[in-house]
């Protein structure tokens, strides 16, 4: 069934007048009454009972008009989330993110957002770096908060850097360090080094050795864990000392300290990355509102 012709049965049906119901609908009685006998011939049924003085609806047409209005109503609405997912104000959003670095700011982000898009479902998921990449494969992540994507694949992304973070070294409070502020790397010589995985942060972890060796000594790695929380929990134990992003003293940290490297200014970016292919709009908006509290989440997270 046509939709004008639905709407123009249901004017009739209101006003129990073609002219009223013209007038209505601003077009001419010949136009409803023509409409009024398609649907009677495609439904094969009377739908009005006509005379000179009134229009009757029949029970055909009762049936008809409760269906109607509510195919009508479910075409207004068809209509109206139309619009809103082609404005990013429907659908569904996923968003990795690497926990250590961005835990302390996506809870403020996706409010943000979810105050203003209060219709898109939006999911959160940790994973490290490698398993972000692998989720862009699989199409099932929209975006992703992470460090630099290695360069054989940084093309195929849009990415934006959101603040920079630096590298610090960690000890146990009980270290001998513990109360220094800032101090030269050569002083770890003969320490226990616990380094984030390699398999999950090839630069940390490639960086955390170029920066030894320039101090003139190999590390000691006697652990590398794939979490940051258990790195940071390792050193709280007095297992050994980590270097890392300062970023690691928003997780549970309690009992380790954290130091200034004296002479490094290595940066580590926390990147927003995503598809260009998928530049729907519930993804814009994300990124819009993310690039509008850079300077706020820098500040929180500056060393």
């Amino acid at each position: 069934m046509d939709i004008k012709l639905l709407k123009s049965f249901v004017a009739v049906a209101k006003h129990k007048s073609f002219s009223q119901a013209a007038q209505a609908l601003h077009t001419v009685q010949p136009a409803i009454s023509r409409h009024i006998f398609a649907l009677e011939q495609e439904l094969d049924v009377s739908l009005f009972k006509r005379n000179s003085r009134d229009v009757a609806i029949t029970p055909a047409g009762e049936q008809l008009l409760k269906d109607a209005k509510a195919i009508l109503a479910l075409t207004d609405a068809a209509k109206a989330q139309v619009k809103r997912a082609d404005n990013g104000q429907l659908g569904t959003l996923r968003i990795a993110h690497l926990s250590s670095a961005c835990l302390t700011f996506m809870a403020s982000l996706v409010r943000r957002y979810s105050s203003q898009f209060p219709h898109v479902h939006v999911t959160l998921v940790e994973m490290t770096v490698t398993e972000q990449i692998e989720a862009f494969k699989q199409d099932q992540i929209d975006i992703g908060f992470s460090r630099p994507l290695p360069s054989s694949i940084a093309d195929e992304f849009i990415s934006h850097t959101i603040y920079i973070d630096k590298l610090v070294v960690i000890v146990n409070q009980s270290h001998e360090l513990d109360g220094q502020e800032s101090i030269n790397l050569t002083r770890l010589k003969n320490e226990k080094f616990i380094i984030f995985n390699r398999d999950e942060a090839a630069g940390l972890f490639d960086e955390t050795i170029i920066l030894c060796k320039q101090a003139g000594f190999s590390p000691n790695i006697i652990s590398q864990p794939r979490h940051m929380q258990t790195l940071v929990t390792e050193v709280a134990a007095g297992l050994g000392v980590a270097i890392a992003p300062y970023c690691v003293r928003k997780l549970y940290s309690e009992g380790c300290h954290f130091i200034r490297l004296e002479g490094v200014n290595r940066s580590i970016p926390v990147d927003i990355q995503y598809k260009p292919g998928n530049r729907c709009a519930t993804v814009n908006a994300f990124v819009d509102i993310a690039l509008h509290c850079k300077d706020e989440i820098q500040q929180s997270m500056a060393l």
